[in-house]
């Protein structure tokens, strides 16, 4: 399974780069344990994300060919 992953604002400088192309093993994973996967550890507290531009949960399924996108939680005033 091959997904693209996308880091934006400041999660793309603590993690040094806009993102990563990643073969996966198996059928699919969650959003939470693809950041597992990609980061040996686990996802920062009230991390955001959206699967294929759609707000997503860290429980959302991640199929082949899947654009995930990492967020920092957006305010505004």
């Amino acid at each position: 399974m091959t997904v693209h992953v996308h880091y934006f604002a400041r999660l793309r400088e603590e993690v040094g780069r806009q993102g990563d192309e990643a073969e996966l093993p198996g059928e699919s994973l969650t959003v939470g344990e693809l950041w597992r996967h990609l980061h040996q550890e686990a996802p920062p507290e009230r991390l955001m994300a959206a699967v294929n531009q759609e707000q997503a949960s860290l429980e959302t399924l991640v199929r082949d060919g899947d654009e995930i996108a990492y967020f920092p939680p957006v305010t505004g005033g």
